[in-house]
């Protein structure tokens, strides 16, 4: 795939999306969703996950089958570490791009959790799309807490594959919310992940802490490894 990087200047996707209300944002929430092509920044955070959790026994199979493409964890676990990586680029499809790539160092072999955030053609909300292979594409909308910190919640989720273009069914499908805000205490970032089904309760979820460095992304460019092996037009 070509990982050309290419300045433009235009603001992030996230302070697009959230307008005037990215500017509650704590200062280091605001540098580290500043990550973009205008920027020319990278953010890598490095921590520990306090606690990996899964819901009930039957959510299971669902996310062992989502871990053969790196959507949500299947394991569960307590102390692990923790990185995410957030990269800008263009994808083949011309679209400033930004990864979520999380990988949990588990014991026996690292999970990732993978993720690739762009603006929707409208501007009104940004695209998340999941996967190895963006099977799955999820609406995001981002909003600043009165404590600076930010609180991003899932809309519709829709499922992908060739001539297939389908809404998931509430049922089957989870709401996530993700709450992350700056310790000034600890300098460290804080975070609380939770994916819950209306009907089923709790299906997912991780929270703990992580330290934050930047790279010139012109420098360092993309990792081989960090792209999806398919990137879906469709949005």
């Amino acid at each position: 795939m070509n990982t050309t990087i290419r300045a433009v200047s235009a603001p992030s996707i996230f302070r697009t999306v959230m307008g005037a209300d990215f500017d509650r944002l704590h200062p280091e929430l605001r540098r580290r969703f500043s990550v973009g092509l205008a920027s020319g920044e990278a953010c890598v955070g490095r921590g520990v996950m306090d606690r990996i959790w899964h819901g009930r026994g039957l959510v299971k199979p669902f996310l062992a089958l989502g871990g053969t493409r790196n959507i949500l964890v299947p394991r569960e676990g307590r102390d692990v570490p923790f990185v995410i990586e957030n990269v800008p680029y263009l994808d083949s499809h011309g679209r400033e791009t930004v990864t979520f790539v999380r990988t949990f160092d588990l014991p026996g072999r690292a999970r990732r959790f993978d993720a690739q955030m762009v603006l929707s053609p409208k501007g009104d909300r940004v695209l998340d799309y999941l996967g190895t292979h963006q099977h799955l594409a999820s609406d995001l909308h981002f909003g600043a807490e009165p404590d600076g910190s930010l609180l991003i919640r899932s809309g519709e989720h829709r499922f992908r594959e060739g001539p297939v273009d389908m809404r998931v069914p509430e049922l089957v499908g989870g709401e996530a919310e993700v709450r992350e805000r700056f310790d000034e205490r600890t300098g460290r970032f804080r975070i609380r992940v939770r994916v819950v089904n209306r009907r089923f309760g709790p299906l997912f979820g991780y929270e703990g802490s992580f330290a934050a460095s930047y790279q010139d992304v012109r420098v360092c460019g993309v990792r081989p490894g960090l792209r999806p092996v398919r990137e879906e037009a469709r949005a």
